[in-house]
């Protein structure tokens, strides 16, 4: 158990493999180091990795809060997003480009996404923002998942979950300098 009494910290399995040494810019420690630092409370559980949302809602069991999938997108200019929605939610990408007035949308590649957001395809997460420079990829967060309590989310790996209140969400992205839109699909 952590010192801090605003987190928690919980080991449910293996030990992540060190980050640094797989060649990501920010390990789990530190990302959850600067969450400390910015006073952000989390709870964080290891567990076996997961690469679908359907893998991870076998493994979660009852876990409380906004459970997301996160779609890291680029048009034909090369500008890039991350959108972060409730994981159940269907998007049609055509219809995504023209609403947030990008154009088409294509996914990013493993490559660019290691480059822009230092995570490997699967580990995609808000939390990547600490590595990405101010501006150069734009947040895109469901509104839904704001209102759902807790938002769950990959602690730059994609064996652990780490959760914190929405708006210690928000402070976060914006504490590393990037302004996220908040978009309502739910509105017509």
């Amino acid at each position: 158990m952590n010192e801090d009494p605003n987190q928690e910290s919980r080991d449910d399995g293996p030990a992540p493999a060190d980050a640094t040494a797989a060649g990501l810019p920010t390990s789990p420690e530190q990302l959850l180091a600067r969450l400390q630092e910015l006073g952000i409370a989390q709870s964080s559980h290891r567990h076996e990795p997961v690469f679908t949302v359907e893998e991870a809602k076998r493994l979660r069991g009852e876990l409380p809060g906004a459970h997301i999938k996160n779609l890291f997108l680029r048009n034909k200019k090369g500008r890039m997003w991350l959108v972060v929605l409730d994981e159940d939610r269907k998007v049609d990408l055509a219809a995504l480009g023209d609403r947030l007035g990008a154009g088409r949308f294509s996914f990013g590649s493993p490559e660019r996404l290691m480059a822009h957001l230092g995570v490997l395809p699967g580990a995609v997460t808000p939390l990547a923002l600490v590595n990405a420079r101010a501006g150069a990829v734009q947040p895109v967060i469901d509104a839904a998942i704001l209102r759902k309590g807790p938002v769950n989310c990959h602690p730059l790996t994609n064996d652990m979950t780490t959760a914190l209140a929405p708006e210690d969400l928000l402070r976060f992205i914006e504490a590393c300098g990037h302004r996220p839109d908040i978009v309502d699909f739910d509105a017509a």
